[in-house]
């Protein structure tokens, strides 16, 4: 094949490539003589190497090229690194593009600023060896693999005009996030979306081992990928000049391949959607620490699994040091940068300029793109509640009429997604099918509903990958909900953690702007998840999200579908949150009309008078949070009036779990006299929770009254069973939580043993009759809140 590349602009890619890998090896390495202007000492080494050189040299090669891209076709790319630890390599090409000293003006484009550059990496209170929110450019932490190609297509969907170039290391490539990833180019619609170019770095190996994919044949990978829906295009090499030129030449066919599928797609009428074409991607073998030393202590480094993290580490060797200082030289610094340490005006300009770098593209900082939604009043969505308990309704379900319209008011911005593994009409939200399908770009056939090319629902039956897309949406400044069975959101309990993390370091970062919230709508709940058993049945995400920092996570149990409404408008307009929603689905009594959900929302914790029979002394506060524990505890409350007539008894519910902290650990949090007010200092309180118990005694832990206490969840005991059997055997019922009350309350002592008999005589029967017939008795299913009659 003729050469791409002229002689110069060979030579200057080379450089430039060579430049980049010169400042990753510093920054691992150097805290000072940045361009080697004296002789190599152990003094200008740092004493704790933490960086990782074995990615670093494909990265920069590929994002050198992508430079190239850039300025011959006009294209507006979006770089993301998957491969781990690839922080050395895409801090030295933002670094070299100017945008690094725009963020960071201390770290001047000089010797020193190269000083600054290299000590802050993997340095105390300085930058990670992976690409965090601290690098311009990124929406990715690198940290934990497997979520860059899910990012990469939430990224380019709604994003006509980009191409999000998406490096894979073939160590990310082995997850099973990856693994399912792969299958997003079914969702992209070229007619209006943006394009994604998977990259798959094979370099051989992860830290010890050999990889997967790497050992495989050309001819197994390629049958995979074009299983996978793709048309690879495969460079491989170990000449740096052949391998540019063959680089160079394959990426502009892929970059003309992705034009002409837009081209053709585009020209289709709206909703006639052209055959699922196969989208280009790119297979690129070199050597893993290619460029770095080949042979370290007598043992083979460079092509191997030797090369992953630092490759010379004993300086008390004088032979590293000399090894070291070669190998920075190998780079030819000299030629790269001038006497001030400055890269070379004539290098410096085969960088793209202004927002066509890649480290300065505005989707890689969203906020500065995010625009709000336009939101229906969510008012006019309200359950008609006239009284509590007067009539039953599908949280949820109401919930969709309002994102339905979410939805509706947002169709011409092309900014808002509703994100679920195959569970939108499982979860009651199908009304957004009246105002659009799921996305689907493969053909119809008979049986086939709600679906369509330019749906805006995106079912996949993969919680990473889903979770991944929305990631990526909101990353480039959209917005987003994504609704899962609450068992099954811990598949993405790390992917939570890691944009927790995200989100933590982004709000110390000045320049990087507020994106929309990360909302989950947890659903199909523990208490309602009695006819799929065991394995369904799981609140222990929550406890997960109440880990991370006060300023990131907000947790909400609405006891009803007014509540629900409120605060899912309240989350879709909130920045920089993880918004964790738990909600039933099953039909369940309504509580409050509209303003007073609303007020209670806004509160996060009230106290219900109407619910109520005390004075400013109650015998007994009975508080609650989460829809099932409401019901249980205001049933409770009913059979107390008949139990104990005079008895004072105060009900609270509680929106916002993280209320219960102390106001000095989160935000939302009460301080302590309102608390004290609320609870009491000395009387005691049954509190009945959604989740695990040892949550709330976490949260109230510094309380003064928290020694009295006594707090009822799931205890991990489930069943295929009844929705009441449920609550009875994690002894959540009422019987059971009247029984705590009549335990407690000093002056009801002389009741128990008949309330102990009481409670076991009711248990018995109510097992009989479950046992029986199949389902709960009649006085449980016909249940309904009365108001206590005053004389």
């Amino acid at each position: 094949m003729s050469d791409c590349l002229s002689t110069e602009q060979l030579e200057g890619l080379d450089a430039y490539w060579r430049a980049s890998n010169y400042l990753a090896v510093g920054q691992i390495y150097l805290k000072d003589n940045p361009l080697l202007k004296e002789p190599l000492a152990l003094a200008h080494i740092k004493p704790r190497l933490l960086g990782h050189w074995g990615t670093t040299p494909g990265l920069n090669l590929i994002y050198t090229h992508l430079n190239r891209l850039i300025n011959q076709h006009d294209l507006n790319i979006l770089f993301i690194a998957g491969p781990g630890h690839g922080g050395p390599a895409v801090v030295a090409q933002t670094y070299l593009e100017g945008t690094f000293t725009e963020c960071y003006p201390s770290v001047e484009r000089n010797s020193n600023g190269l000083v600054r550059l290299f000590r802050q990496f993997s340095w105390p209170y300085g930058i990670s060896s992976h690409v965090s929110a601290q690098i311009p450019g990124s929406i990715h932490e690198g940290g934990e693999l497997g979520y860059s190609l899910a990012h990469a297509y939430g990224a380019a969907f709604d994003n006509p005009d980009l191409i999000v170039a998406c490096v894979i290391g073939d160590g990310e490539a082995e997850t099973g996030t990856l693994a399912a990833s792969w299958h997003s180019n079914k969702f992209l619609n070229p007619a209006r979306d943006g394009a994604v170019l998977p990259i798959l770095h094979l370099n051989g190996y992860k830290i010890a081992n050999p990889t997967v994919l790497s050992r495989i044949s050309e001819d197994e990978l390629s049958a995979l990928m074009y299983g996978y829906g793709y048309d690879p295009y495969f460079v491989e090499g170990d000449d740096p000049m052949a391998v540019h030129q063959a680089l160079a030449r394959t990426l502009d066919t892929i970059t003309l391949k992705i034009a002409e599928i837009q081209r053709v797609a585009r020209q289709h009428p709206q909703n006639e959607p052209s055959e699922r074409q196969l989208w280009p991607m790119l297979v690129l073998r070199t050597p893993k620490g290619w460029t770095g030393p080949k042979f370290v202590d007598g043992h083979r480094v460079e092509g191997t699994w030797r090369a992953h993290q630092v490759p010379l580490a004993d300086f008390r060797q004088a032979l590293h040091l000399r090894q070291l200082e070669e190998w920075l030289n190998s780079y030819r610094p000299d030629e790269l940068f001038d006497a001030n340490g400055t890269l070379l005006p004539e290098l410096a300009a085969l960088a793209p300029t202004g927002q066509r770098r890649m480290s300065a593209n505005p989707h890689a900082n969203g906020g500065l793109l995010l625009r709000p939604l336009n939101l229906p009043r969510f008012t006019d969505y309200a359950v008609k509640c006239n009284a509590p308990g007067t009539l039953r309704a599908e949280a949820t379900r109401v919930m969709g009429t309002y994102l339905r319209d979410v939805m509706k008011n947002n169709l011409g911005a092309s900014n808002f997604r509703l994100f679920g593994p195959d569970e939108t009409a499982s979860n009651r939200l199908d009304a957004v099918y009246d105002v659009s399908a799921k996305a689907w770009m493969d053909p119809l056939e008979l049986e086939d509903l709600n679906l369509a090319a330019d749906g805006r629902v995106m079912e996949i039956l993969s919680e990473q990958v889903c979770e991944g897309w929305l990631e990526g949406y909101l990353l480039t400044g959209r917005h987003g909900l994504l609704s899962c069975y609450e068992a099954f959101i811990h598949i993405v309990d790390s992917m939570v953690n890691q944009h927790a993390k995200w989100l933590k370091t982004a709000a110390e970062v000045p320049w990087r702007k507020p994106i929309a919230s990360l909302n989950l709508l947890l659903t199909s709940h523990v208490w309602r998840q009695d006819h799929n058993g065991f394995s369904h049945q799981d609140p222990g995400f929550i406890d997960l999200v109440a880990n991370k920092k006060s300023d990131v996570v907000r947790i909400y149990l609405p006891p009803d579908a007014n509540c629900l409404l409120s605060v899912t408008d309240h989350c879709l307009k909130s920045r920089d949150y993880i918004n964790v929603i738990v909600a039933g689905k099953q039909p369940e009594w309504q509580w409050l009309e509209i303003d007073a959900a609303l007020r209670h929302c806004q509160a996060g914790i009230g106290r219900w008078g109407w619910a109520c029979h005390e004075d400013d002394d109650p015998d007994v506060v009975m508080a609650c949070a989460g829809d099932v524990p409401t019901l249980e505890t205001l049933a409770a409350v009913t059979l107390l009036r008949e139990y104990v007539p005079d008895l004072r008894v105060r009900v609270i519910n509680v929106v916002d779990l993280m209320v219960l902290q102390p106001s000095f650990q989160h935000p939302h949090g009460l301080p302590d006299t309102a608390f004290n007010e609320l609870f009491t200092v000395d009387k005691p309180v049954i509190f009945a929770f959604h989740g695990y118990p040892a949550l709330i005694h976490r949260l109230i832990y510094k309380r003064t009254n928290h020694e009295s206490f006594h707090v009822r969840g799931f205890i991990e005991e489930g069943a295929t069973t009844t929705p009441f059997d449920m609550a009875v055997l994690n002894n959540l019922d009422r019987f059971r939580l009247a029984l705590d009350v009549i335990e407690r309350v000093p002056r009801l002592h002389d009741q128990l043993r008949d309330a102990r008999s009481r409670y076991w005589s009711i248990l018995e029967k109510h097992k009989l009759y479950l046992i029986e017939h199949g389902q709960d008795m009649p006085e449980i299913l016909n249940w309904q809140w009365t108001p206590r009659v005053t004389n």
